[in-house]
């Protein structure tokens, strides 16, 4: 099943080219009060709404995609983990290329662990990256993106996709230079997820996916998840051990070779076996970088 949030918080589920607008479905889901939880309700429910969703399909009203504003598929996020240098080439390529690693040395995520990016800079596929002047390079990365859908404290990895609500397109936009990689990665817009949330049934092995990301027909960034250093499974079991995962929290997998620079005007075109295609706009901010 493929869920999407789009137009005014309206909940979907793709049927062909259409959105079949379910949202009536979030009535089922329970009443909460103050304090409200850190976590994604829909999505720790989303197990036992499945069969209710289903059902809704055959008279839910159709929206064409076309038509549609896609929003971050995911609706409440606690946490964005990032996973870096996950990738040999991507570490070869970093290492030789001096405007990438800024006289830092390039040590492998065995060494660097895991790093968190605010949630202030998720958008959704309908949105706009927005780039900072600033004469820094600003950098795209595709990667495959995690959604959590229950608890996960110390899993192993023999267990870790069972922990998954679904799989969807990341994209970890970078700004290169010496600031610590999370403020880098956290300025607003710089992180996008989409077009929607694939299901683990429907997605199946998230260890054998090609993907690809082009610029004006242009392939930039093309490889597929076999080449994983950390694959999925021992990246959720790794979180786990240092963060409680919560339904709604994202894991970014790490992206390829081929990272390079943006700028206003360009469109990234991201596509993906098994979830799709998604092209998200450039475009200029008025607000400064830091430095």
């Amino acid at each position: 099943m493929k869920i999407c949030r789009f137009n005014d918080d309206r909940v979907g589920v793709l049927v062909d080219d259409h959105i079949a607008d379910v949202t009536e479905v979030l009535t089922k889901l329970p009443t909460e009060q103050w304090p409200y939880p850190r976590h994604d309700v829909f999505l720790e429910q989303l197990g036992d709404l499945r069969p209710q969703l289903q059902d809704s399909l055959g008279g839910a009203p159709r929206i064409p995609l076309t038509e549609a504003t896609l929003l971050c598929p995911v609706a409440n996020v606690g946490k964005i983990i990032g996973a870096p240098a996950n990738y040999a080439r991507h570490v070869d390529e970093a290492r030789a290329d001096s405007s990438i690693n800024h006289g830092k040395q390039i040590k492998t995520i065995d060494h660097l662990g895991l790093f968190l990016k605010a949630t202030s800079s998720l958008i959704g596929p309908s949105d706009s990256v927005l780039i900072p002047a600033t004469e820094q390079r600003v950098d795209h990365e595709i990667e495959l993106a995690v959604v959590i859908g229950r608890k996960a404290q110390d899993v192993s990895e023999d267990t870790a996709l069972s922990y998954v609500a679904g799989y969807t397109i990341g994209l970890d936009m970078t700004v290169r230079g010496t600031e610590d990689r999370s403020c880098r990665k956290s300025a607003d817009t710089f992180s996008v997820l989409g077009p929607w949330l694939v299901t683990p049934d429907e997605f199946g092995d998230p260890e054998d996916v090609d993907f690809e990301l082009r610029i004006a027909g242009e392939t930039r960034q093309r490889a597929n998840t076999r080449d994983l250093i950390f694959g999925v499974k021992r990246l959720i079991s790794l979180a786990s051990q240092i963060f409680t995962l919560e339904p709604g929290d994202v894991i970014m997998t790490g992206t390829p070779e081929g990272v390079g620079p943006v700028v206003a005007g360009q469109d990234m075109h991201c596509s993906f076996d098994r979830i799709g295609e998604m092209s998200i706009a450039v475009a200029a901010s008025e607000r400064r970088w830091i430095s």
